[in-house]
């Protein structure tokens, strides 16, 4: 289990246009908000993005840089930014399974082809949502074992505006005896 204030996994992916991106060479003011996604496959995934699409201009003003990651492949990657309109978000593809387990994420197994009629992969990761501070430790964490219910993106806004005016530290880092 990930804790705050602790450092996070190594996240490496290729992106779908602009190059390499590594987690630990990012160098925000105040954070990285990574937010794996299931895949191409997933419709709630597609609509999710959406908004993150339309914010990234609201995060980059608070010094948040953002990624979206998933575990497809290039061509399905470049698929889900093309579907979405994807222009300031970046897109990372590739993600390892043993990689989105290290995260946390919880892994599902293919139940076939979706209701908007693309194949599940095999294997692929739930989604996920993280803010990582520069200094590469956890800040946020929310994982979720199904598509639906995610963080709310303008929620998330307005916590990062109070955490920043107010210096507030990261919590639910406690892992001593109970």
């Amino acid at each position: 289990m990930l804790l705050p204030r602790l450092p996070v996994p190594a996240l490496s992916v290729d992106t779908v246009s602009h190059g390499r991106f590594e987690l630990a060479a990012q160098t925000p003011e105040n954070f990285t908000l990574v937010v794996f996604y299931r895949g191409l496959h997933c419709p709630i995934c597609a609509k999710y993005l959406m908004e993150l699409e339309r914010l990234v201009p609201e995060f980059e003003k608070r010094g948040v840089s953002v990624i979206a990651v998933s575990s497809d492949g290039a061509d399905r990657g470049a698929a889900m930014a093309s579907k979405i309109g994807a222009s300031a978000l970046r897109f990372g593809y590739g993600l390892g399974l043993a990689a989105a387990r290290e995260w946390g994420l919880y892994i599902s197994t293919s139940r076939g082809t979706t209701s908007i009629g693309i194949e599940e992969p095999a294997l692929f990761s739930e989604p996920g949502v993280f803010l990582v501070r520069p200094d590469g430790t956890l800040y946020y964490g929310a994982v979720q074992t199904m598509p639906f219910a995610r963080p709310n993106f303008t929620d998330l806004l307005g916590g990062l505006d109070f955490a920043i005016a107010n210096d507030y530290p990261a919590r639910g880092e406690y892992s001593g005896a109970l």
